[in-house]
């Protein structure tokens, strides 16, 4: 069942097949972020999250990763860090598994795919606005238990205008978010960073939201 201001489960499944990816990651007429946009994204979660861990980064997990291309691009900012990614779609590990280090899982079943933590920085870029509820809290749980530094959670809320595929996002408002992120044991510290409690008890108080 939904939760309140949610709409988590009326969503059809989708077919995130090849068709899906060439039309939101490499068609230039219709993809959602360029090649400079990724880059500016991944080089701020990197340099936040060594911020918070005040040491370079030696690992990531990607979650709801797509094609991993978040994959060459932090490979080039930290060759020596490793890159885990996760995707429910079949095709993409067929087709980029073995080169971008991608296995076949579902958010909600992240506790179950015996990742090898704790991370530095976990990413879910452009995703969680597509998971239906009953994936989303335990999704968000394993998370918060695999982190070890910053989280990158990309999250637009039902106040938002949103680009691409906009026909199956979930609409759910900005507390609805929070309080399954509180939930979690995560706290904000802006511009879609999040950390744990315990860091974020030794950050300065205006480093994070109330």
């Amino acid at each position: 069942m939904s939760a309140p201001g949610s709409t988590g489960t009326l969503r059809a499944v989708r077919p995130y097949d090849r068709e899906y990816f060439q039309r939101w990651y490499h068609d230039p007429r219709t993809r959602v972020h360029s090649r400079v946009d990724l880059e500016r994204h991944a080089a701020f979660a990197v340099a936040a999250t060594e911020f918070v861990l005040e040491r370079r980064v030696l690992n990531v997990l990607d979650v709801c990763c797509g094609i991993g291309q978040w994959q060459p691009v932090l490979a080039r900012l930290r060759p020596r860090a490793k890159y885990v990614g996760v995707d429910a779609s079949p095709y993409v590990v067929e087709r980029y598994g073995r080169a971008r280090h991608i296995r076949l899982g579902r958010f909600g079943e992240l506790d179950r795919l015996r990742l090898e933590g704790p991370f530095d920085l976990i990413v879910c870029s452009g995703a969680l606005y597509y998971i239906p509820d009953d994936e989303v809290v335990p999704g968000l749980a394993a998370i918060g238990k695999l982190l070890e530094g910053l989280a990158y959670l990309e999250i637009f809320t039902s106040a938002d205008e949103v680009e691409g595929d906009t026909a199956a996002i979930l609409k759910r408002p900005r507390d609805w978010y929070e309080a399954r992120i509180a939930d979690a044991g995560l706290v904000a510290s802006g511009l879609h960073c999040y950390v744990t409690r315990g860091d974020a008890e030794r950050l300065g108080e205006m480093e994070t939201a109330r």
